[in-house]
């Protein structure tokens, strides 16, 4: 029997781990018996996509992502309808795909995952030219995505911080949908579509989600008081946030959206300018892909973990809240001034 072909991407600049360990413990995982391996670094934008382009050509066996959702957002996209598998070692900052999966965190486990290489053919999103298969959206995640690229820093506090700063002034908008043909419009706060069930970090902004139905789950959430941002936050962690009052929740194979005016999308995280009218359908089976039959799919995060960063975000709302009132008490003391003079 012929060997696996396998070729490692890894982006030496994703999240903020060293890959080379990973690269060096591969022996130690892989049969040499079973596979045989290369290893390509990646040194500019659209370099993953490119080498996976090439693997596929190549009739490589497994194209493994080292990285976040950025590099497996460009190397599936080049193995869409071949038969080339995707397989990621998470090292990024969120790590979406990975944990709808249920690809350990810890490279050993996800090399262990690799090693048993159970392959499944799962669906993947389209916004309009640009494929997805993790989420997508607009609204305030897409206007997040911006903030988070250009900040300079990764991590789940910069994506905190960012989401605190912006939440405060964040003017939702209007959005005229068509859901498989038929027409409804709602006032939001964002629009995500879910071909897998998070954001990263264990957000779980579409929860019931799965990667083999043929169908984009579509969470919206309205328009509500940031008082109430602490509670969502805690619905999307535990799982529950389809139960939130300010949430509407479907299943579709297609969705059109359009809106008063050109704006910021996101596709796996990463932003896009696009115009009024955005397209968005799941295209069933079309990537082939390393799983973790093992996972326990019912698995939620610990509790002291959830309550940690309850506490954490709680303490930030106070923070801005505070901040705010002290500029509104300065602001009316100049104006109370002003007047008696």
């Amino acid at each position: 029997m012929s060997k696996q072909r396998l070729l490692f991407i890894a982006n030496p600049i994703s999240g903020t781990r060293d890959k080379g360990p990973v690269i060096r413990s591969l022996p130690s995982f892989l049969d040499s018996e079973r596979f045989e391996w290369q290893v390509e670094w990646t040194d500019h934008r659209n370099h993953a996509a490119e080498l996976a382009q090439q693997a596929a050509r190549n009739e490589v066996d497994v194209c493994v992502a080292i990285g976040g959702d950025g590099t497996v957002n460009e190397v599936a996209r080049s193995l869409r309808h071949t038969n080339t598998a995707l397989a990621i070692i998470p090292m990024g900052s969120g790590n979406g795909l990975a944990r709808h999966l249920g690809i350990p965190m810890d490279p050993d486990g996800a090399l262990r995952v690799l090693s048993r290489c159970d392959i499944k053919a799962l669906d993947y999103g389209m916004i309009n030219d640009k494929p997805f298969f993790c989420t997508c959206g607009m609204g305030f995640d897409a206007f997040l995505s911006e903030k988070f690229a250009g900040s300079g820093k990764r991590g789940l506090r910069t994506y905190v911080e960012k989401a605190l700063q912006g939440g405060l002034s964040y003017e939702p908008e209007t959005y005229e949908l068509v859901i498989d043909g038929q027409a409804a419009t709602h006032n939001a706060f964002l629009i995500a579509c879910g071909n897998a069930s998070q954001y990263g970090n264990n957000f779980y902004i579409a929860p019931q989600a799965s990667m083999s139905d043929g169908l984009l789950d579509v969470t919206i959430i309205e328009p509500m008081n940031v008082l109430g941002a602490p509670q969502l936050v805690m619905q999307m962690l535990n799982k529950t946030l389809d139960t939130n009052a300010h949430v509407k929740t479907f299943q579709c194979t297609s969705l059109h959206v359009h809106r008063t005016q050109p704006g910021v999308i996101h596709y796996d995280g990463e932003p896009a300018e696009v115009g009024e009218d955005i397209d968005i359908h799941l295209v069933p089976k079309g990537l082939r892909v390393v799983v973790n039959e093992e996972a326990d799919k019912n698995q939620t995060p610990f509790a002291h973990a959830i309550q940690e960063l309850y506490e954490q975000v709680t303490a930030d709302i106070k923070s801005q809240q505070r901040k705010l009132l002290a500029i509104n008490k300065n602001l009316l003391g100049r104006i109370l001034q002003r007047d008696q003079s």
